[in-house]
């Protein structure tokens, strides 16, 4: 009897190793949660004030805003992590316009990766220097004005405005229905103020902080994301390891 229960056990690790699939043939675990779209790259700095790129700031706040919505337990993807146009990757639309490519790069791979949220990261520039405070852009959905009203609610209170949420209908970005999705301009390149606040460390994990309570209070409010726990090891590594010790 003894040696029957081993030999199904071993029989049991031999199934679950051919029922792993190899590097090329794994598909994705869990869905993700959210798509961190990081506006601008490459060639395309974006807004800029003196040798400030808007870019840059994207880049660096999102970085910011990745590692405080992991650490609460999101699942969450960068679409860009260092210094690159997208519109070089682009697999959806051949079209003379880079700008174009770029735009189709980013809307497509949203609906690819099928995340629960997308927010795009920008910075904001006007003829007045007086301009200032966030502004988030948002879809004609129920969903998406909810998300952009808590951050916008959240960024005011950092930032000291008044704010309101816009309807961006004419944005390319916002024209989809694949995830409530907003835009997030995060402050005025053309301010002092939010200048310093956009390109200092610890103001950016401020405003990193503010997007995050923000995206929380929205799960709380709509129940559409679940945190995942913290695991050292999968499910089969644990399968196989069980299995092990009883042989």
């Amino acid at each position: 009897m003894r040696n029957l229960q081993a030999i199904f056990r071993i029989a049991a690790f031999i199934l679950i190793l051919i029922c792993i699939p190899t590097g090329s043939e794994a598909l994705p675990l869990t869905p993700f949660h959210i798509l961190i779209d990081v506006g601008h790259g490459g060639v395309d700095s974006g807004t800029s004030y003196g040798d400030l790129y808007e870019k840059d700031i994207n880049l660096q706040i999102a970085k910011q805003l990745y590692q405080q919505l992991t650490a609460t337990g999101y699942i969450v993807a960068l679409n860009r992590h260092k210094d690159v146009a997208l519109s070089d990757d682009n697999r959806w639309l051949d079209n003379r316009s880079r700008h174009i490519r770029d735009l189709a790069q980013r809307k497509n791979l949203a609906k690819e990766i099928g995340p629960q949220m997308m927010l795009s990261l920008h910075v904001n520039w006007s003829p007045s220097p007086r301009r200032r405070g966030a502004i988030i852009l948002h879809q004609n959905t129920e969903e998406s004005y909810l998300l952009a009203e808590l951050l916008q609610n959240s960024l005011n209170k950092l930032t000291g405005t008044n704010e309101k949420p816009v309807k961006g209908k004419m944005y390319y970005m916002l024209r989809h229905n694949y995830c409530p999705s907003v835009i997030v301009e995060m402050g005025f390149i053309s301010n002092a103020h939010d200048r310093e606040m956009l390109t200092n460390p610890k103001a950016q994990e401020k405003i990193a902080q503010a997007i995050t309570e923000a995206v929380s209070e929205y799960v709380k409010l709509s129940g559409n994301l679940k945190t995942e726990a913290r695991v050292k090891e999968s499910w089969w590594r644990k399968l196989m390891s069980s299995l092990l010790d009883k042989l």
